[in-house]
């Protein structure tokens, strides 16, 4: 029989991994549990963009960037909207505006993790200041790299021999006993074997969030906002779906905010999908024009990226259809269109340096023609009104009338032909906004008319919500433990990542300053492992349990 752990951690994404690592270095033993096969080992981290909100580091610096933790958490609380019972969101907001810097940036960068050398400007606030500065730093190589790193790292480990994997391994509840969280019970689904037990010291729940299960995400849909979309897209994963929440819960632990959610607003069907629903998140152009089912301009202020996603999936989430258009043109495309994540992104994932600069002073034109051959969605044409029949051909009706759209687009054409002075768009005062921060300038086409007949083919993207990230979730203290309904740490039972709502239960609250969920992750993760250093073995009177009953 194989003695119990110290450690069980329920999760293989970055936060299990980053909290793995950081046991090992303490010397303790470790189980990783993960309901997914090996070749999905990291979870959604492998497949992200690798964007970190971070402060005052030394890229900033360089830029020119005037950042400090209070103007962070100024920032912060402008866009989180915290209730007067928040005290653990406003806990970790905190500690993560303080030490994001030294326990994310310095740390990566001791492990052979670097950023690269621009920093971004997201979620600068729409009606309420978000980003008061650019603080977006994306790890060079993308979420991929960090995922590949700790898993080399916790290969090469001096304590290896103390860690041990087992995939597709369902967790279904949570073992207690006199009070403390002492193991786990989980399933092989392939097998049929259920009931199989596992015992450690301490249990870390690692799991993601609700947001890869639709129902769940319609059932705690933010209720001021009426109904969920009837149509939506998963932009998480099915094993994501809150099963080990609701054992937290049934053991006492306290979840909170579960209606707060980080999704997104242009979503297309995933072109090679692995399971129902299965969406790709596109970070949509700002020079594009944003229209209702019917090709009607949505507004009366237009909608546009980069100023608040929560607002953007407010507004389409009140819309009469659940699906939008985006009205653009390849040289838009070309500037502007990103994937969200790594798999779309190869010359950052790889860290092909000369290539990545190539398409960025260039126009990636290469994932526009992906695109336009993979999706169905993604819909190219040469002349307006044949631009018009596909659209209607790929919804099934006649919905959208060629005049209608194309007094829409002229509209906004003629105002951009009266030149810079005479600009009186809220769009085109966005983009200038945008293009006035170096980052972005290159990513931000000058305006022109979309009809320009320089600008290339026409292109129409079908969007629809696609969910993301959880906000909310298991209530932790600054140590990662997880609370009781009073504010009491339940012995033995840790909670961190997106599962623990980034910190807390809701460490954001209503709204993310964006890129706070990798960051979120690996600090969450941290402070468990010290906590867990700092804890007692609870052996009792130094008996072996058996790992697996």
């Amino acid at each position: 029989m194989v003695a119990k752990n110290d450690v069980i951690i329920i999760g293989a994404g970055i936060a299990g991994l980053v909290a793995a690592f950081e046991c090992l270095n303490q010397g303790k033993s470790v189980l990783i549990l993960d309901r997914n096969s090996e070749e999905h080992l990291g979870g959604l981290a492998k497949l992200s963009f690798g964007g970190m909100a971070l402060v005052g580091t030394p890229l900033q610096k360089r830029l020119g960037i005037k950042d400090t933790p209070e103007i962070a958490l100024d920032d912060w609380y402008s866009f989180a909207d915290f209730g007067p019972n928040d005290i653990f969101p406003k806990q970790w907001a905190e500690q993560y505006v303080n030490e994001s810097l030294g326990q994310v940036y310095h740390w990566l960068g001791s492990l052979g993790l670097h950023f690269f050398p621009v920093v971004n400007w997201v979620e600068r606030g729409l009606y309420k200041r978000g980003n008061s500065v650019p603080r977006y730093h994306v790890l060079w190589g993308t979420g991929y790299r960090l995922v590949e790193r700790f898993v080399e790292l916790l290969n090469k480990h001096k304590n290896n021999s103390k860690l041990n994997y087992l995939f597709e391994h369902k967790v279904t509840d949570l073992i207690k006993e006199n009070g403390r969280i002492v193991g786990c019970v989980a399933e092989q689904e392939k097998t049929g074997k259920k009931d199989l037990k596992f015992y450690a010291d301490h249990v870390m729940v690692a799991t993601g969030g609700i947001t890869g299960c639709l129902d769940k995400v319609r059932e705690h849909w933010h209720k001021p906002w009426g109904e969920a979309p009837k149509e939506m897209l998963n932009g998480s994963h099915p094993f994501a779906d809150g099963l080990v929440h609701d054992a937290v819960k049934k053991h006492g632990g306290n979840l909170t905010h579960l209606d707060k959610m980080w999704n997104y607003a242009a979503g297309i069907p995933n072109p090679k999908p692995e399971f129902e629903g299965h969406g790709l998140s596109l970070i949509p152009c700002k020079s594009a024009l944003w229209l209702d089912h019917s090709g009607r301009r949505i507004g009366p202020e237009p909608m546009m990226t980069g100023f608040d996603t929560n607002e953007l999936c407010r507004r389409i989430s009140g819309l009469e259809k659940p699906y939008t258009w985006q009205l653009l043109n390849w040289r838009i495309a070309a500037k502007e269109l990103a994937v969200s994540g790594s798999e779309h992104n190869p010359m950052i994932r790889d860290r092909k340096l000369v290539s990545f600069l190539r398409e960025v002073l260039l126009g990636n034109h290469r994932l526009v023609k992906q695109l336009q051959k993979e999706s169905d969605h993604f819909i190219v044409s040469n002349n307006l009104r044949e631009l018009v029949d596909k659209m209607n051909q790929l919804n099934g009706d006649q919905t959208i009338e060629y005049e209608v759209l194309k007094k829409e687009i002229t509209q906004y054409d003629d105002v951009i032909r009266r030149g810079k002075g005479l600009w009186n768009d809220d769009q085109l005062r966005r983009i200038q906004h945008a293009r006035s921060w170096r980052s972005d300038r290159v990513r931000t086409c000058a305006p022109k008319p979309i009809l320009h007949p320089s600008a290339g083919p026409l292109i129409a993207i079908k969007l629809r919500l696609i969910t993301r990230k959880s906000l909310g979730g298991i209530q932790t203290d600054l140590e990662s433990r997880v609370l009781d309904p009073l504010g009491s740490p339940i012995p033995g039972l840790y909670a961190i990542g997106e599962a623990a709502g980034f910190g807390g239960g809701g460490a954001s609250g209503f709204k993310s300053l964006e890129g706070t969920f990798l960051s979120g992750c690996i600090l969450t993760a941290r402070a468990a492992a010290k906590s867990v250093n700092n804890g007692v073995s609870v052996s009792e009177h130094g008996k072996q349990r058996s790992l697996v009953t």
